[in-house]
């Protein structure tokens, strides 16, 4: 510790010099993302940080610590608290800044007159970002065109849920990494008031709202989303260096004075992830992918490298914030007529699910990740906005749940592990499959095709037997592979016990 901090503790004697008069001298600032109101994450060392005068002493106190640094060169400190317990107990984040009595130009001001920043009504508990596009971005009440998630009135009405706090972040691009938000909505105690006045993220509140009446704590949900935006824009260069095929988009340089678009690497990040990086979180939420899907022109179909962007995305992330392999949870983007709607964006009826089983493969690949599937949720395929953002939110909460909170519960349904022949049967065997497999509708299995040894595929009946899926078809008495929701606007009904969907899959190409 610096030899300044033997003398008495100066940052207990703050009041007395600030009401003394503060000097031009002292300046102190702290990232947009710390504010009233705020979420401190609990079981970590929490990172505090901002700028001050270059070596300047800096104190940091809250929920009995007290902690210490000096500013660098740049005036940039950062501490990290202890770590805490979940409290609901409104507490107060003090910070400090000093001018170090050793430094040349003391002498111009005197030695006990800090510069302090005080935020109130500072919870502890559990802190998630929430990102993507406009499904992620969508609200609960009313959005230009779009319709409002199902009872969007009686969910806001009943929305009063004080220690869940809010804070979402502003549409921003830059060229280069900012080290603060240009634009944001401060930190608030949600209510319907708050949720309608930010237009914060429907699914994004379900989630939190299941987490803090589950697990009892305060919960914090940052909120940082664009609609249309693809998954380059939101990625840092450190994560397309480590993956070799994209090493190239690390690189990627706007030229001054050349307007800057929401599709080019990196920009979104530099804005809107970079100056709230470090920030202590839980995990992350992603729900993201129909821009890279949907094509912007006959040439543009580039979506069969998005499970390597998303290792991009989410190793960059866990770079920057090093935290560890936080957890990462997201959604399968939803039944939609890209191909077979009024104007194609997609090459073909099967570009959506061959999207969707890319989408498995990054879960399945990923570290601490999983994915939630939401072929049952669209009322209206010609609506990129599914309105049912409440399962959305709660099959998230599963993941989270039994992944990181260690809760016994399911939260996957089956996935394809293995095939069988037998005779004119294909068997089907899968994973998560607790409670055994189902019909929801207690109908027979839907959107399986199977395909003979020249490949051409059709429809197949399919059943349940014992603990299996068997399929076949007339006139198949060879069969080679089986694929299930292989179309755009499959809305298959195999489920297992837990009421979870079967993710889409082919048996031809893994």
């Amino acid at each position: 510790m610096h030899n300044s901090f033997l003398r008495p503790a100066w940052w207990l004697v703050w009041v007395v010099s600030f009401c003394a008069g503060l000097s031009a001298h002292a300046d102190l600032r702290l990232p947009a993302i710390f504010g009233d109101n705020m979420v401190l994450q609990q079981e970590q060392r929490v990172p505090v940080w901002g700028w001050c005068n270059p070596g300047a002493e800096v104190a940091v106190m809250f929920n009995g610590q007290t902690k210490t640094t000096l500013a660098d060169a740049n005036g940039r400190w950062l501490v990290r608290l202890g770590k805490m317990k979940a409290s609901a107990r409104p507490q107060t984040l003090s910070i400090v800044c000093h001018l170090n009595s050793s430094l040349p130009n003391a002498a111009e001001v005197m030695v006990l007159q800090p510069f302090t920043k005080v935020f109130t009504n500072v919870l502890i508990g559990e802190v998630w970002l929430c990102s993507g596009q406009s499904n992620m971005e969508k609200p609960l009440g009313q959005q230009p065109g779009q319709k409002p998630v199902f009872d969007y009135e009686a969910e806001l009405a009943a929305a009063d849920f004080p220690q869940i706090r809010l804070f979402k972040v502003g549409r921003v691009l830059s060229a280069d990494p900012l080290s603060d938000l240009k634009k944001f909505n401060d930190w608030r105690e949600c209510d319907s008031n708050a949720l309608e006045g930010i237009k914060f993220s429907a699914a994004a509140y379900f989630f939190g709202r299941e987490i803090h009446t589950n697990l009892n704590v305060p919960v914090g949900l940052i909120e940082s989303s664009w609609g249309g935006t693809r998954i380059e824009p939101w990625t840092p260069p450190v994560g397309f260096e480590a993956i070799p095929s994209l090493t190239n988009l690390a690189t990627v340089k706007i030229p001054a004075g050349q307007t800057v678009s929401n599709t080019a690497p990196m920009v979104i990040y530099n804005a809107m992830i970079a100056p709230i990086a470090g920030f202590g979180i839980r995990g992350a939420l992603w729900y993201q992918g129909e821009a890279n899907l949907a094509a912007r022109g006959t040439n543009d179909f580039t979506y069969m490298d998005y499970a390597e962007k998303m290792a991009a995305l989410v190793g960059g992330w866990r770079a920057i914030w090093d935290e560890g392999e936080f957890p990462f949870y997201f959604v399968q983007i939803a039944p939609y007529k890209y191909y077979g709607g009024k104007i194609p964006r997609a090459p073909s009826a099967t570009a959506l699910p061959e999207f969707w089983t890319i989408q498995s493969r990054a879960a399945r690949c990923l570290k601490s990740s999983g994915m939630v599937v939401t072929t049952d949720l669209v009322n209206d395929l010609n609506d990129i906005h599914p309105r049912d953002k409440q399962t959305v939110g709660h099959r998230l909460a599963l993941l989270a749940r039994n992944k990181t909170y260690g809760q016994n519960l399911v939260s996957t349904g089956p996935t394809f592990r293995k095939m069988k022949r037998k005779g004119d049967k294909v068997i089907l065997i899968f994973n998560h499959d607790e409670g055994g497999l189902i019909s929801r509708n207690n109908q027979p299995l839907t959107w399986f095709t199977i395909a003979g040894a020249d490949g051409k595929f059709v429809p197949a009946k399919a059943e349940i037997v014992n603990g299996t899926v068997e399929v076949s078809a007339a006139g198949i008495t060879e069969p080679v592979a089986v694929r299930f929701a292989w179309d755009e606007t499959a809305q298959p009904n195999l489920y297992n016990g837990a009421g979870l969907p079967a993710e889409p899959f082919r048996t031809d190409d893994r």
